[in-house]
This record gives structure tokens, sequence and C-alpha cells, in this order.
């Protein structure tokens, strides 16, 4: 059974939030620093022919990034948008399967294991001698 994951665990998804946001980012960074420097240097009166008309160009390829960015982070709304109206799979319920408890008990032999938890197929053989050494020595710490 294969389902869609949510939204939020979409890796296609955050790249186009983020690599909106970097456009939106980069395209006003841009903006601001071509026209800010082409606004100073025509104020001072030292602009030259390549600050005035370059710096327009680079000014609106900060715009085109700007525009963008938001219309990749419209687009995201807008698949946030559809994904929530979408109707979620149909999920088909599997029910366990039913044990007796007397079904359960005659699966395992009762004397599968013995007291210490080995199994006789191990070749464990007790020793009573060191058991009980054992039961009878003090705890000290």
């Amino acid at each position: 059974m294969s389902t869609r994951p949510r939204l939020t665990r979409s890796v296609p998804y955050w790249l186009l939030i983020a690599g909106s946001l970097a456009s939106s980012a980069g395209g006003a960074y841009l903006l601001l620093d071509r026209l800010g420097g082409m606004d100073a240097r025509l104020t001072d009166g030292t602009a030259t022919s390549n600050d005035v008309y370059v710096g327009q160009i680079w000014a609106v390829l900060g715009a085109i990034l700007i525009g963008a960015g938001l219309v990749g982070l419209a687009l995201a709304l807008t698949v946030g948008a559809l994904r929530s109206l979408a109707p979620a799979p149909a999920v088909d319920v599997v029910e366990p399967p039913a044990f007796d408890e007397d079904d359960a008990s005659a699966a395992q032999p009762a004397d599968s294991t013995d007291e210490y938890g080995y199994e006789p197929e191990l070749g464990y053989e007790p020793n009573e001698a060191a058991d009980a050494e054992r039961e009878t020595a003090p705890v000290t710490r």
C-alpha cells in the first residue's frame, strides 16, 4: 500500500519554497545595490555611462528575480491549498489474527527452558554445589 507523504515532508515542496525565497532575496539585494549605487553616483556627478546603462540592466535583472521568487511562493501556496483539498487515501483496516490461549500454550513446550533460562539442547548441566554457594554467599559492597 503506497500512500503519499504529507506535504510538510515533501522535499520538492521545500525546495520550491527555499528556491523562491533565495530568488527573491537575491533579486532584492541586486536591485537595491545597483539602484542605490547608481543614485549615489548620479547625485555626486561622478556617474559614468557604464554605471548608468549597465546598472539599469542589473536592476531589471534583480526585479525579474524578485518576480520569479514571488511567483514561486504563490505556486507553493497554491500547491499547499490544493493538497489540503485532496481526499486522503482509503486505509484498509487489517485486524490481527485471533489466537486462543490454548493454541498459544500448545505451540510452545512447557519445559523448553530450565529455571536459569537455558535450553536443554545447549548441554547445560546444573552444578548444585555452585548454586548452593552462590545462594549463601553474603553480598558485600
